[in-house]
C-alpha cells in the first residue's frame, strides 16, 4: 500500500516506526526512493508539534540546502526514518515523538525544549547514490 488513498487523498498520516508518522504533500519520482548511505539534500521547514512554532528552515534568509548521509545517525531518528521512506522530488510532513527526536535534552540553541515532538515539512531535492 503507497499510503494515498483516493478516499482521503494525499492528506493521510502514514504510520513509519514507532513515534514517527509521515504525511505526503506531494509525491515524487518513485524509481528514485532515498537508500542507506545516500547523499541527500532537502529543503526542510523544522516546527515543535505544539503550536507549531517554527526553529529553523532552509528557506530563510542566508540558509540554504541541508545535506547529509541517510539512515547511517547523522541526523536525529525521526528525522532518517522519515527520509528512508522517501523519493527524489516528494514534500512530506515527518512528526515525531521526542525520543525520535532531541530526546531529553532539547536542542536548547533552537528554543526546543526537552522530549518535545517535532514536525519537518521536508523536501527531497536531491539524492546521490554511492557508486
Amino acid at each position: 500500500s503507497s499510503g494515498i488513498n483516493a478516499e482521503y487523498g494525499a492528506a493521510m498520516s502514514i504510520p513509519v516506526s514507532q513515534g514517527v508518522t509521515k504525511e505526503i504533500v506531494e509525491a515524487g519520482d518513485s524509481s528514485c526512493p532515498v537508500r542507506k548511505g545516500s547523499n541527500v539534500t532537502v529543503h526542510c521547514v523544522g516546527s515543535l508539534t505544539s503550536g507549531m512554532k517554527k526553529f529553523w528552515s532552509t528557506k530563510d534568509p542566508g540558509q540554504q540546502p541541508f545535506t547529509f548521509r541517510a539512515g547511517v545517525g547523522q541526523v536525529i531518528a525521526g528525522w532518517d526514518e522519515g527520509c528512508m521512506t522517501m523519493c527524489k522530488g516528494e514534500r512530506a510532513k515527518i512528526s515525531m515523538s521526542g525520543d525520535k527526536g532531541y530526546g531529553p535534552n532539547g536542542f536548547q540553541a533552537w528554543g526546543i525544549p526537552p522530549n518535545a515532538g517535532l514536525t519537518f515539512e521536508l523536501t527531497i531535492i536531491d539524492i546521490k547514490h554511492e557508486q
